[in-house]
């Protein structure tokens, strides 16, 4: 089997080092390199090539935010998972707009987070409903009919089906889950899940999240 490479971002060496440690013990993951600020990331991702990188918000020269809006730019860019202490925080909102595949809490328990590695690694984002639900309340403010009005201009290029599934990926099921709800195989939801993808020019299922959120299509599934 071959390791899942990370690197780690955190302007805390305490915090750094208990990653490394924690990680250091999984036979299928290895840490590949450290870096304490933003402005340090890009070289390093050339240097060790990672599949995944831990990325901190509140850096002290270049944030986690802009590191990771960088990095997201690139053509083969590996996958970031924010490091924060904020269950809800615009800026992490903003992360997972930038191309983030999701985020975990520093407190969070050590085998949740090896296994949101493990997930983002493969492919699946973490995408918590209970933290979601937090991030789209936190999200609500001033310019929330600007930003529908703008996602339904976009949900509106997705035909019926299509438009389904960004409503079950906006509800955090898992392809498993999406398939037995839809009466449709994972093959065929993975299938509408990148077709959805390429139309609306995302990243990954945590901005399919977020836009069908601001396009009110969760708030319409909620009182049908």
């Amino acid at each position: 089997m071959t390791a899942i490479r990370v690197l780690l971002v955190d302007d805390d060496p305490l915090v750094r080092a208990g990653l490394s440690f924690m990680m250091g013990g999984a036979d299928d993951i290895e840490i590949v390199g450290e870096a304490g600020d933003g402005d340090e990331v890009e070289e390093l991702v050339d240097r060790t090539r990672p599949d995944v990188v831990l990325m901190d918000i509140r850096m002290p020269t270049v944030d986690g935010l802009t590191a990771t809006e960088s990095l997201r730019r690139r053509e083969e860019a590996p996958q970031v998972v924010v490091l924060t202490t904020f269950h809800a925080d615009e800026q992490v909102l903003r992360a997972l707009r930038a191309g983030a595949a999701g985020f975990v809490l520093k407190d969070t328990p050590p085998a949740e987070i090896l296994a949101a590695v493990r997930r983002v690694a493969a492919g699946d984002p973490v995408l918590s409903p209970t933290v979601t639900r937090q991030l789209m309340a936190h999200a609500a403010g001033t310019a929330a009919d600007i930003r529908r009005t703008r996602a339904r201009e976009r949900i509106a290029g997705l035909n019926d089906r299509e438009r389904e599934v960004a409503v079950a990926v906006g509800r955090g099921l898992a392809n498993a889950e999406i398939a037995g709800e839809l009466h449709m195989s994972v093959a065929t939801v993975k299938t509408h899940v990148s077709r959805i993808l390429a139309r609306l020019d995302l990243n990954n299922r945590v901005q399919i999240a977020l836009l069908a959120h601001d396009a009110g299509l969760l708030e319409e599934t909620d009182t049908a």
